[in-house]
């Protein structure tokens, strides 16, 4: 599946999303520009290379890595991108702030509304529609749908489950890794599995639907790592975004936008099925 470029989403977005996988002067430029991007999309390429330690060139091969043909494109995008941010401040004014052990709850409570609000919008950023459309065939067509995930990614796709049965589809969720497997193994091509992994890395989940696909279904990862042993095996990747704040990892800071993906795709295969709710 070709992975949405900055053009298609919003470059800061790809940026948060992709941090992780960037390494060594690539790490450090991405860095810099999520720390002041009103100032990278202000500075010179000379600017933004002293800034982050790295060198003009390392900033032309960062460009590249989201999507652009050079330097001038990333500002223009930075630029735009800002200007936007600015006119919707809202609850975003806390969101790069520590939690201490003595802050009122309705500091905590504006700073957990930044983090997730930011997560929501990149994620819509950056999920491919397209994909949602096809999962969404998919499960309309299949004989039954496996959902496979580990501990707070299980509870997540069990919501989906209850989702897919108030439809009067066959769906199961699987948190047990054997008998996931055992149902894995009695998939074929009419049917459709769907893995369930912030990291993409659970080895459960992966086992799970690497069998699953292995039988002919139709595989689905929801991850946030594109590049990830679950989104590289599948046949289909949902992408979602998520911003860490203190207290609440990366995976666990991911929930609401799982959530809400998967009652995207549940209202698109509602759509489909036009069915009464049960």
């Amino acid at each position: 599946m070709a992975e949405r470029t900055a053009q298609g989403a919003g470059v800061l977005a790809l940026v948060r999303s992709q941090l992780r996988e960037y390494t060594g002067a690539l790490q450090r430029v991405a860095t810099q520009v999520l720390s002041d991007p009103p100032g990278a999309a202000r500075a010179t390429i000379v600017e933004l290379a002293e800034r982050s330690g790295t060198s003009p060139a390392s900033i032309t091969r960062f460009c590249r890595a989201v999507g652009f043909d050079g330097y001038a494109d990333l500002r223009l995008a930075l630029a735009g991108e800002t200007g936007r941010a600015a006119q919707a401040a809202g609850w975003s004014e806390d969101i790069g702030r520590a939690i201490e052990p003595d802050d009122p709850l309705e500091r905590v409570l504006g700073q957990i509304m930044a983090a997730d609000t930011q997560a929501m919008r990149d994620t819509a950023a950056l999920l491919d529609l397209a994909e949602v459309e096809r999962a969404a065939d998919a499960i309309v067509n299949a004989n039954r749908v496996d959902i496979y995930g580990a501990s707070g990614s299980a509870l997540v796709g069990t919501e989906m489950q209850l989702s897919l049965n108030r439809l009067g589809l066959a769906a199961w969720s699987w948190l047990d890794v054997h008998n996931g497997l055992a149902s894995a193994a009695l998939l074929g091509s009419g049917d459709v599995a769907i893995g369930i992994s912030h990291s993409g890395q659970t080895r459960e989940t992966v086992e799970m639907l690497a069998e699953a696909g292995s039988r002919g279904a139709v595989t689905i990862a929801l991850t946030g790592y594109p590049n990830s042993p679950l989104a590289e095996l599948a046949d289909l990747v949902l992408r979602t975004a998520s911003q860490p704040t203190t207290y609440r990892p990366d995976a666990l800071s991911a929930r609401h936008p799982q959530l809400v993906v998967l009652d995207l795709l549940y209202i698109g295969v509602a759509q489909r099925t036009q069915a009464q709710i049960i």
